[in-house]
């Protein structure tokens, strides 16, 4: 357990770190990512829901024997989730995870 001291020394070690260009540009690179993609995403789990509800006619042409446009629309959810995990690791492994870790050496100083 930290004491009160310590508690303002860490503080003050964030605010420090929060004023520089470097914690501006991964908080900006992070948005430019994680925004767009959770739009996307939702406007795409959305548009499956929607095509449930409203267009069974459509969701329910069969495809290839039993496999109907709403299974495969409800497998390719999944798909695009793990896509987007993958991506965004990726992204923070490039983009992300240097800059965070030279914030993080200069917190050590």
């Amino acid at each position: 357990m930290s004491t009160p001291r310590e508690g303002r020394e860490v503080n003050a070690v964030y605010e420090e770190l929060r004023a520089r260009p470097e914690f501006s540009e991964l908080r900006r690179r992070f948005r430019a990512f994680v925004f767009p993609v959770t739009a996307a995403f939702l406007f795409w789990y959305l548009l499956y829901v929607v095509l449930s509800g409203w267009a069974r006619d459509f969701m329910g042409q069969q495809v290839l024997g039993s496999i109907n446009v709403a299974l495969i629309f409800g497998l390719l959810q999944f798909v695009s989730t793990f896509a987007i995990a993958y991506w965004y690791s990726r992204y923070a492994g490039a983009k992300l995870d240097p800059l965070a870790e030279s914030l993080r050496e200069e917190a050590r100083r």
